[in-house]
Parts: structure tokens; C-alpha cells; sequence
């Protein structure tokens, strides 16, 4: 049986975009290659994939930086690959925009049980196929709509991430509940928590960008020292 979906694979590595490629390929799915970041870009500009698999060492135009130019029109999934040595590398990647990161070497059902988490939630922000209408979730002026898949802040359409609106959906629906780290990766990455506090961490800041007038001093989104996060209503 095919799956539908296309996924892009940026490395300057031909034999790992191989490896990648055939492994996706063996699960059904269509597969894009590219070997810098500068044609990454022009592809998924071209041929709109579900998925990218990215590098972040590259020549001419390194993950980090393709990722952050996807994002400024794009709320595909971003699952980046970071050597072990590079933790820095893992950081600078969410904080450009990326989902998820895998560290090499990996195991290939390790990749691809990143790969079909990451489309579920793909689908849950924004797949032609989800047809099922839901109500909005509204805290303050803040305004999450679960049926377009969008977040309104203040009147004004503000564009996530799938990752970002799955932690929003989380924590909208229970204002003023308080979420540990390990308990918001659990539920929006779907799998066991461990050392994941820098991941939440930066996708709670960069949420914070977008929703908050001021995200030295947030309004809504709010830490609970040594606890968690939580929504408030202001």
C-alpha cells in the first residue's frame, strides 16, 4: 500500500540520503532529494513536500539556515539531523523552526517512527484530508481555532508550526493547568520523555513570540519555576 506522502532529504552525505531514501521509499513513501540547503529551499517552493529530513552541516547554505527560511512561509514538518558532537546544533535547529531532531548515526526505525509521528501531527494542523469540524478554544483575547487550524492573537491570523499548535491545543484546553516538560512532550511528540527540556523550552519560547505583546513578561504563556508552564488567563 503508498502512502501520500512526499518527504524531502537534505544531506551533503550522498550514501546517508540513500540509506534515507531507500528506507523511506521501502515504507511507501514518495521521496525528494537534495544534497545543500539552497536547493532544499527551491524545492519545497516547487513541489510542497509533507515532510523534511535536514541536515544541518552543509555547504552553501547550512540546515539552520534553509530552516529558517522555510519557516517564514511554511509550516511543514522539520525533523533535523545533528551529530552526536553538535548538541548545540540540536538547539539552534528548534530555535530556527524545526520539530524534531535526530542524532547521528541513528537506527532506521528510529527515523521512521519520528517520521510518522511527525505526519500525524502534520495532519492535525493542516491536511486537506482532515474533515472533522471542531470548536475554538479561546483564552483572553487569544483565540485557538481547532477546526482552520490557525491561531488568532488579538484578531490577527498568526502562523504555527504543527508542533506549536499541538502544545497550544494541549494547554489552551486546560487553562491554568501547570504541565511539566516531560508530561507536553509525551503528549505532542508521542513518545517517552527523557532529557527533553531544552526541546520544550525553545518551542515554548518561540510560541511566545507570537502570542505574547511582551515575551520577557508573558501574559498567557508562563513558567512555573521548577514545575512546568502554564496557560493563563490574564
Amino acid at each position: 500500500m503508498t502512502n501520500t506522502y512526499q518527504i524531502l532529504v537534505v544531506d551533503d552525505d550522498f550514501s546517508i540520503v540513500n540509506m534515507i531514501a531507500t528506507a523511506l521509499r521501502r515504507e511507501g513513501y514518495e521521496v525528494l532529494t537534495a544534497h545543500d540547503g539552497e536547493a532544499a529551499c527551491h524545492l519545497v517552493q516547487s513541489r510542497h513536500p509533507h515532510l523534511i529530513i535536514m541536515d544541518v552541516m552543509m555547504p552553501q547554505c547550512s540546515g539552520i539556515m534553509a530552516t529558517m527560511r522555510i519557516r517564514q512561509s511554511n509550516n511543514v514538518p522539520i525533523l533535523i539531523l545533528s551529530a552526536k558532537a553538535e548538541g548545540s546544533d540540536r538547539v539552534l535547529g528548534l530555535e530556527a523552526g524545526a520539530d524534531d531532531y535526530l542524532v547521528k548515526p541513528f537506527y532506521q526505525q528510529e527515523l521512521l517512527a519520528r517520521v510518522k509521528a511527525l505526519l500525524r501531527r502534520y495532519d492535525v494542523l493542516g491536511s486537506i484530508r482532515e474533515t472533522k469540524p471542531e470548536d475554538q478554544i479561546q483564552v483572553g483575547d487569544i483565540i485557538l481555532d481547532t477546526a482552520g487550524k490557525r491561531l488568532l492573537v488579538r484578531g490577527c491570523a498568526v502562523r504555527l508550526t504543527a508542533t506549536e499548535f499541538r502544545i497550544l491545543r494541549v494547554m489552551m484546553s486546560n487553562p491554568g493547568r501547570v504541565y511539566s516538560a516531560e508530561e507536553l512532550y509525551e503528549r505532542v511528540w508521542e513518545k517517552d520523555a527523557y532529557a527533553v527540556e531544552n526541546t520544550v523550552m525553545v518551542h515554548i519560547s518561540r510560541i511566545r513570540e507570537k502570542l505574547e505583546l511582551n515575551p520577557k513578561k508573558p501574559e498567557y504563556l508562563k513558567v512555573v519555576w521548577g514545575i512546568g508552564y502554564v496557560f493563563e488567563t490574564p
